[in-house]
This record gives C-alpha cells, sequence and structure tokens, in this order.
C-alpha cells in the first residue's frame, strides 16, 4: 500500500454539502494500487455502551463510538490517481468519517490523525469532521442553467438590421475579412431580425459579447457601463429584444468588464489631464505621473495594454457604483447573468458583494466568470456559480481536432477536469470548444468536419451547460482574433445545412433524454488506444445511454464492458440488435440499451 500517494482534506473538492440532506466525499489513491475503499461514518454523538438507552457520550460509562462502513465506488482514474466516490445522507446532518483501505495484502484506516492498524473509536477528534449541514453553506446555482444550452453572440457580427445606426467607416456586410479595428455594423435588430435561426437550432440562452459604449468593435473597452453602444441601437430596442427572446424560452447572459475600462473612458481622462489632482486618481493603480503609454504604460492594465487600464475595485465609491451596474441591468431589463471578463484579476471581496448585489436583484441569476484555470477559490458558494471550462476545451481540442493525444490521455484530462470542481458546480459549468478569443473549432480541425462533429458530440453529451459560438453550425470557419469574429454570412449557399442539421439533432437529443445532459453519471466505458476509440457511458439506475466515438481514419468495431442486449440508436433513428457498434471513420453515435 502506498500511503504516501494518498491524501484527503475535509474540504471543497474532496467533500462537499451537495444538498440540505447529502454530503459528497471524494477520494484518490495511488492507481490499480486499492483494492477497495469503505467509509468508517456516523454521527459524532452516536455513542454505544452497555447501557443500550444510553445514546450520547456518558464519561462515567465505559462507551465507544459507533460507526457504520459503506464501499465507496471507484469513479474513474488518470494516470496518477484512483478516485473513490461516495454520497451520504447523515441523519443528524452531522459527520465524522475516515477509510479503511484494502489492496490485497494489507488493511489499514486512514483519518484526519494520520494511519491506524485498525479504526479507533474511543474518541471521534481523530477523524475527518463535517460539523452541520447549514443550509446557507451549500452551494446553489440556478437550476435553469442545467437545462440551457447557450449560444455566444459577438454583436458586430452577428446582422446588421439597421443601417442607421452604422458607425462611421461601416463595411459592407461580410464584404471582406474581419481586422482588429473594422465594424460591420451588427446590432439588436439583426438578431431580432434572425431569432428563427436561433430558436429553429434549438438554443435556451445567448451569450452576447459586451454591448457597453465603447471605441472599439469588440467593446472590452468600457466608456460607459450604464449605456448601450449607439451601433447597437437603444435600450428600448434592447428591452425588445430581451422581450422577444424570454418569449421564446432563451435566457440572456450579457459580458460586463469589472477589471479595467477604456482609455478614453471619463475617469481616466480626467486622470491624464488632471493628475494628481484628479477625484479618480485612486480609482486606477497609478505608478507615477504625468501618465505615459509608452514604451510600458506606467499604470496597471490588462496585460500591457495601454488602451485598458485596470480599475481599484476595492474604491468605496468606485465599488459601489459598479453593484448598481450589476443590480442595474438585472432589475431594468431583465438579464438573467452576468460573464465577467478577466475575473480571476479581480479582487475576491469584490466579487462577494457582487454575488449579493445580484442575488438580491435576482436570486435566480447566473453568475459566470472568465477563468482559464483551477478556479476553486472563486466557486465556493460565494462568488461565482461557474466559470468558463477551458480545461474541457484543451481536452477535448487535444484529442479530437489536434491529435496530440490519444483517447486513455483525454480520458485521464477529462477525470482531472471532473476532479478539479464538485458535482454541483460541474452540472452548471460553462463548456465550449471555442469562443471569441480563440480560434475556431473547425479552423482547429483545419477543416475536417468528420473530427468537428465528434467536439460537438463530446460537448453536447457532457455534464454542465454547453455553448454554440455563432456561426459554428453552419460550418464558420477562423483563425485566432480577429479571424474568429467574421460575419455571419446569411447566404445559404455559404452555409453547411447539413452541419445545421446534425448540430440541431444533438441540441434536441440533449433536450429530449436528460441523462445524456446532466441527469446521469458520466462514466468512461470502454477506451481503446489501439483504435483511438471510446465508449462514454451515462446511466441512472432506471436508464443507460452509451456513446461511441471513432477518433480514427479507419473503421472500428467497438463493443461495451459488462453490457449486452439490444438498443435504439438515437443519431440514426433505428432498432439495433446488438451493443456491438461498427463505426466509420470520425464519427459516433448514441445507442439508448433497451
Amino acid at each position: 500500500m502506498i500511503k504516501e500517494a494518498i491524501y484527503h482534506r475535509a474540504m471543497s473538492p474532496f467533500v462537499y454539502k451537495y444538498d440540505r440532506e447529502t454530503i459528497h466525499i471524494r477520494f484518490h489513491t495511488k492507481r490499480n494500487d486499492i483494492q477497495s475503499v469503505d467509509l468508517i461514518w456516523n454521527d459524532p454523538y452516536d455513542w454505544h455502551s452497555e447501557d443500550p438507552a444510553m445514546w450520547n457520550f456518558d464519561p462515567d460509562k465505559p462507551s465507544f463510538w459507533r460507526t457504520f462502513e459503506t464501499p465507496m465506488d471507484r469513479i474513474g482514474h488518470d494516470e496518477q490517481y484512483d478516485y473513490w466516490f461516495i454520497a451520504i445522507k447523515p441523519p443528524f446532518r452531522r459527520l465524522r468519517y475516515g477509510f479503511r483501505l484494502h489492496d490485497g495484502n494489507e488493511t489499514a484506516v486512514y483519518t484526519e490523525k494520520g494511519w491506524f492498524e485498525d479504526k479507533p473509536l474511543d474518541d471521534t477528534g481523530y477523524y475527518f469532521c463535517i460539523p452541520f449541514i447549514n443550509p446557507v453553506d451549500i452551494f446553489h446555482a440556478p437550476s435553469w442553467v442545467k437545462d440551457t444550452v447557450w449560444y455566444q453572440i459577438f454583436p458586430d457580427r452577428f446582422a446588421n438590421g439597421d443601417t442607421s445606426n452604422d458607425p462611421e467607416g461601416t463595411l459592407p456586410w461580410n464584404s471582406t475579412e474581419p481586422t482588429i479595428t473594422n465594424f460591420f455594423g451588427g446590432d439588436f435588430q439583426g438578431i431580432i431580425d434572425h431569432i428563427d435561426h436561433i430558436v429553429d437550432l434549438g438554443i435556451t440562452g445567448i451569450y452576447f459579447c459586451p454591448i457597453f459604449k465603447a471605441t472599439t468593435n469588440h467593446k472590452y473597452d468600457t466608456l460607459d457601463y450604464m449605456e448601450i453602444d449607439p451601433q447597437f441601437g437603444t435600450k428600448e430596442q434592447f428591452k425588445q429584444l430581451v422581450d422577444l427572446l424570454h418569449e421564446n424560452g432563451i435566457k440572456v447572459m450579457l459580458d460586463a468588464v469589472f477589471n479595467h475600462v477604456g482609455y478614453n473612458h471619463p475617469w481616466f481622462l480626467d486622470v491624464v489631464e488632471n493628475g494628481p489632482q484628479s477625484e479618480y486618481r485612486d480609482w486606477f493603480y497609478l505608478r507615477d505621473f504625468p501618465i505615459e503609454t509608452t514604451p510600458k504604460p506606467n499604470y496597471d492594465t490588462f496585460a500591457f495594454e495601454k488602451n485598458m487600464p485596470k480599475i481599484n475595485t476595492e474604491h468605496p465609491a468606485l465599488k459601489a457604483y459598479l453593484l448598481e451596474v450589476a443590480r442595474y441591468w438585472v432589475e431594468e431589463f431583465g438579464i438573467d447573468g452576468w460573464r465577467l471578463d478577466v475575473a480571476n484579476e479581480v479582487d475576491h471581496a469584490f466579487w462577494r458583494d457582487f454575488r449579493k448585489a445580484v442575488k438580491q436583484a435576482n436570486p435566480d441569476a447566473y453568475i459566470l466568470g472568465e477563468i482559464w484555470h483551477d478556479a476553486q477559490p472563486w466557486l465556493k458558494g460565494d462568488q461565482f456559480d461557474a466559470v468558463m471550462n477551458y480545461p474541457f476545451t484543451n481536452a477535448s481540442l487535444n484529442y479530437f481536432a489536434l491529435d496530440r493525444t490519444s483517447a486513455s490521455e483525454f480520458r485521464n484530462e477529462l477525470t482531472r477536469v471532473e476532479m478539479m470542481n464538485t458535482t454541483n458546480v460541474n452540472e452548471v459549468t460553462f463548456n465550449l470548444i471555442d469562443s471569441h478569443d480563440t480560434p475556431r473549432a473547425l479552423t482547429r480541425t483545419k477543416g475536417h468536419k468528420g473530427k468537428f462533429k465528434l467536439l460537438m458530440m463530446s460537448m453536447l453529451t457532457y455534464t454542465g451547460s454547453p455553448c454554440i459560438y455563432y456561426g459554428d453550425e453552419i460550418g464558420l470557419e477562423g483563425e485566432q482574433d480577429p479571424g474568429c469574429r467574421r460575419c455571419m454570412p446569411w447566404d445559404e449557399a455559404e452555409e453547411d445545412r447539413e452541419l445545421f442539421r446534425y448540430v440541431q439533432k444533438l441540441i434536441r437529443l440533449r433536450k429530449e433524454h436528460p441523462v445524456l445532459a446532466n441527469g446521469g453519471s458520466y462514466r468512461f466505458n470502454l477506451v481503446d488506444d489501439g483504435d483511438n476509440a471510446l465508449i462514454i457511458e451515462r446511466c441512472t439506475k432506471d436508464e443507460t445511454y452509451l456513446i461511441y466515438f471513432n477518433n480514427s481514419d479507419s473503421v472500428s468495431k467497438l463493443n461495451p464492458l459488462g453490457h449486452t442486449g439490444s438498443a435504439y440508436d438515437l443519431l440514426h433513428d433505428r432498432d439495433v440488435d446488438s451493443l456491438e457498434v461498427e463505426l466509420a471513420p470520425y464519427s459516433a453515435t448514441i445507442l439508448k440499451m433497451k
């Protein structure tokens, strides 16, 4: 037994309160070292003695702590660890627990105080502790997010429905390649005009890149958080758009940048003009006066971008203003969520107060942070509901698009992604395969539609809340921005309608079969490095679905482990007599077992 590979702490994501009755416990051991793990557990006040009427501990009578032992499930593994899991419902919402491990030769007990040959029962202080399931401490995110399929819109490039509000120098629609400076006039009216496309695809949530007043086409250089950029329309038109989307069952999430503003924001221009005498000098991180932009700015910025000075969210007046912004768009326009740009560079105290402000305005609002790395500090229930799941993005692209990893390495990466956060976070995490900040997924596959379909299949059958970047559904390509921000063509001759129907069907299947989304467990059933293929098993106690992937250039025959019988092929709408599936190169399917 390799004890130095075993580690656990009584804190998230190792252990957490899933709901008012249930505690989830995870445990990891060295890969293939341990045969079984049993959880030793009970209420800390349940003591047993020779007196059968005795319940609580009495120091004057010989007694010992009464325990239960329940097997844990091995739910997955990567190249280093086996991961074990159990859900426990302690009868009085209190819990002390430890672990009994068996490796075939040795048995040992692991507790908060270390290792023992057998479980110590004279003091519960040896054991890991959940003092009480206080409802206020339970991570809570809006339940509707679990069932949402998002569609990300970069407003200047989706559709130009009103040329009267075009910025100066706007180019004819889709007349040339996008650059970091050109405009094509996309606006709210264009979205309204094409809402049928969004509804027909099956979308139930729209994430808008920033719509607030700014100088650039991307609007991440905010000039006024309380005003909509005139190129998109008016507040009245925006309210009309929100109402129309809500009427069609579509939620609305806005993008906001509370890390920095644009250089031309009135606050910063006041600092440039008045220097140390500016009333806004403490709203920014300034190192010297006068303000200089070259060779590097003498003020903190996003990256080293001189046009994006970083703001000081600790300043009381600025903080109060930004929290009012957070409430305003929720209360006045009924938006359903906030996506927060560069969220990891803003202080945690601000985000805690931001959450309170937003949830007071709408307890069911969704708060999503842009964080590309391990985001545990932001996901403890006091700040964000979720983050953009770029670890999933990278794992999927490395396997399906870039041929950098094998099937088993893909499994290992996704297992680590799952273990990074708690289940209640994973159920609402924002999954994506591309965005306005990355090359388009079809471009990453070098235009290979089969590989792109595998990416879509993987995302739309994965735990969480998936997002499709506008145009992906009709085969839009593009390199790193600005290339990934092309105009939606709105010309059937330039659209891949077969691909549209494929994505549309996957979305419909996800809605019709909740087990494929967040209604069941997600397990790797079969991983075949030789054929570069795998089977994912999604199941509840009543239903089992098998998702087959052939990520190779040859025909592959796949047969799941532990299952036999007949099924229904959901992707091809047909009954099948066997679970053995022959897949064409770079293809996938979904079977529902009978």
